[in-house]
Parts: C-alpha cells; sequence; structure tokens
C-alpha cells in the first residue's frame, strides 16, 4: 500500500486500539450468544465514540483517536457514529475496517460461529464500495489471498 514506517506503526496502533471503547460496555451485551436488540446494538454503537475520548484524554494516543472514532464509517456513508463518506473516512480506519470485519468473520465471535477464510474474503469483496474502500479490498483480498 505504501505506507510509510509512520502509518505502519499508526496502523499497528490503530489496531490495537480500535475497540478500546468496549471497555465501558455491559460484557452482557458483549458476549450475548443471541442476537442484540436495539437498545442493545446503540449500546454497542457508543464504543468508537467512547474509545475517542479515552484517547483523546493521553497526549501520547490523541492522534489515534480519530482513527479509532471513524473505524465504523462506511464507505456509501451508511455508518456511524459521524455518517462520513468516502474519502472523508480517514484512509487508516478505512483500512482497519476490512481487516476488522475479517477478523470478526474468521475469528470466535459468541454469536456466530467462524467463517472459512474464502467465504470471509467473498463477503468483504461483496461489500467493497458499500461498506468498504474497493481500493483496500482489492489490496487486501489480492494479499490475503497471496498468504493462502
Amino acid at each position: 500500500m505504501g505506507l510509510s514506517k509512520e502509518n505502519i506503526s499508526e496502523l499497528q496502533m490503530v489496531g490495537l486500539m480500535h475497540d478500546i471503547g468496549k471497555i465501558a460496555i455491559d460484557d452482557r451485551i458483549l458476549n450475548k450468544p443471541a442476537k442484540l436488540n436495539d437498545i442493545e446494538w446503540l449500546e454497542i454503537k457508543r464504543h468508537p465514540e467512547i474509545g475517542y475520548r479515552i484517547l483523546s484524554s493521553v497526549n501520547e494516543y490523541a492522534a489515534l483517536a480519530e482513527l479509532v472514532l471513524a473505524h465504523h464509517e462506511r464507505w456509501d456513508g451508511t455508518g456511524y457514529p459521524k455518517g462520513l463518506k468516502g474519502k472523508e473516512i480517514p484512509f487508516l480506519s478505512r483500512v482497519i475496517s476490512v481487516i476488522d470485519a475479517f477478523d470478526a468473520m474468521t475469528g470466535f465471535r459468541p454469536y456466530q460461529s467462524e467463517l472459512d477464510k474464502e467465504i470471509a474474503l467473498k463477503e468483504i469483496k461483496k461489500f467493497s464500495g458499500i461498506q468498504f474502500d474497493p481500493e483496500i479490498v482489492e489490496i487486501f483480498v489480492n494479499r490475503i489471498a497471496v498468504l493462502n
């Protein structure tokens, strides 16, 4: 992707910190094995803003705060919390969005079984240009295919 060493380091930190706001979400919601109700879903959707507040209060992580805030924005503008669209979404947030979705699909979650990597990649491609930046999807899918 042509990222600088600084961008790669920042991406690694965002990858580690993107869900830090979930620390304030009730464990019963986070670990619920069934579908979330509307109130629970609203609670989950607060985690990027909570993460933003946590990180912006620590000088050495303040630069990551905006990236964390935007990691659930969608390419088509239907994401949250701000409804940013396309390139309004910070680049590294767009990258984390793809990686996070792939991880969620292929890793353990109490509410769903793990998907095969090939099926997860098809899902990522399916939402290219809708949920995800199509350029990032193309690079990600091609890179993951090479690794498998």
